[in-house]
């Protein structure tokens, strides 16, 4: 008789345990599409929670653009460069220019939110590009440097009124993380933040695993609607973000320019390192080194990474001495990549 009973026990714990592992394979996730900032964006949510509302999360990013778009006219960040000093910063810009400025010290100005003016003179910025001379790259680089410009009692000082800033190698990264605030705000445990490429990830996908996401092979050829994945990685509880120079960049009198300007020289790079993937604890950070390790290269970018410099881990697509193409992971992420082939 107890025999059976123990038996009955642990059928009926087993069918327990089934029961619940298939209502955790079939949680519904909802999910909300559109465009931001001057991309797309893609957010994937557990329905257990709270639902949030499109125009909650249109207010999120109005705000967001208010504060940090340099294609506002009004923005903070705006008046800023037209030298309004009236403007206060809020707490959006006040967070990415304080965490940039950090970063801007830890790489030794790879990342500088100054570098706008040397971006718009060779057109990948938020003005026309202009006739592009060693005068012209000289002058400018003068008015550079994350040095010259600071933050006192809620205003931007600056050095000259020449100097510009521009938050976007670091403001599509923190505004995943205020939506994954938002998220957490309603309850969210579960959830997936993709806006541009740059991701943040917390908790278990629809099928109770870590959310896996796919990693692009960096050729110019990509289609940008199905791309030809290098790698896939799982993540969960981190954010996620990647720089590269294969899709922005121009010819001109045979020469290729990319997007990536080395705020020391006011020139664009000229390296082996195609793309540089970050994950840190928060998508702003992972986003800024991005940025930081296209304009390093890989040996410099590698070494501060196996450095530790920074409680971050990246994934390195890079071509060799033959132009091959190849790729290294460096960190605690190592252990999650899985290349194509595997």
């Amino acid at each position: 008789m107890k025999k059976k009973i123990i038996i009955w026990g642990v059928l009926i714990a087993t069918f327990a345990i089934m029961a619940f592992m298939n209502r955790r394979n079939e949680v519904e996730y909802r999910t909300m599409k559109g465009g931001v900032h001057g991309t797309y964006y893609t957010i994937k949510y557990s329905a257990d929670n709270d639902t949030i509302s499109d125009e909650e999360l249109r207010d999120c990013f109005k705000r967001f653009d208010m504060s940090l778009s340099t294609f506002e006219e009004h923005s903070i960040i705006s008046r800023i460069n037209q030298n309004d000093s009236t403007v206060k910063a809020d707490s959006l810009f006040t967070t990415v220019f304080n965490r940039g400025l950090e970063i801007s010290k830890l790489t030794e100005g790879a990342f500088d939110m100054t570098v706008a003016p040397l971006v718009n003179l060779w057109g990948f910025g938020f003005k026309k590009m202009e006739g592009v001379t060693e005068e012209s790259v000289n002058e400018i680089r003068s008015h550079i440097g994350y040095q010259k410009v600071r933050l006192e009692q809620e205003r931007i000082i600056k050095a000259d009124t020449a100097i510009q800033l521009d938050a976007s190698a670091i403001a599509k990264g923190y505004s995943c993380d205020v939506v994954a605030n938002l998220l957490r705000k309603h309850g969210c445990k579960n959830f997936m933040v993709e806006i541009g490429g740059e991701i943040v990830a917390q908790g278990e996908n629809p099928q109770g695993k870590p959310w896996r996401i796919g990693i692009t092979k960096p050729t110019d050829d990509n289609d940008v609607f199905t791309p030809e994945l290098q790698a896939q990685v799982e993540i969960e509880d981190m954010g996620m973000a990647t720089s590269g120079n294969y899709r922005q960049f121009y010819y001109k009198d045979g020469k290729r320019y990319s997007h990536t300007v080395d705020p020391h020289t006011g020139y664009p790079v000229e390296h082996n390192l195609l793309s540089a993937t970050v994950f840190a604890e928060d998508c702003m950070t992972a986003d800024a080194f991005a940025t930081s390790f296209m304009v390093m290269g890989l040996e410099k970018a590698s070494a501060f990474v196996e450095q530790q410099k920074a409680p971050i881990s990246a994934y390195f697509i890079y071509t060799d001495e033959n132009d091959v193409m190849k790729s290294k992971a460096i960190g605690a992420i190592k252990n999650k990549i899985h290349t194509q082939e595997q």
